[in-house]
């Protein structure tokens, strides 16, 4: 049985259907990735770990200051 990250319901009707899913459901088994899924996966984090350095580089002290000072904002207006 997989853990979920979300609480059971409150309502015994409610809660006894979720046992009897989660009691019925079949083991999930572990997908096997292909060698194409490896290799794009691999080249994509590449990318990314080069991206921000070469990015950040090329930004002026300036504008990197604007984009954080943004950030921050939008961060502190969604909660």
């Amino acid at each position: 049985m997989r853990r979920s990250s979300k609480p059971l319901p409150k309502d015994p009707n409610k809660l006894a259907y979720k046992i009897m899913q989660l009691s019925t459901e079949e083991p999930e088994l572990p997908k096997e990735r292909s060698e194409i899924s490896k290799y794009l996966s691999e080249i994509g984090k590449r990318g990314g770990l080069k991206g921000g350095p070469a990015r950040a580089k090329k930004l002026s002290a300036k504008k990197r200051e604007e984009i954080a000072r943004n950030a921050a904002r939008v961060r502190w207006t969604k909660r």
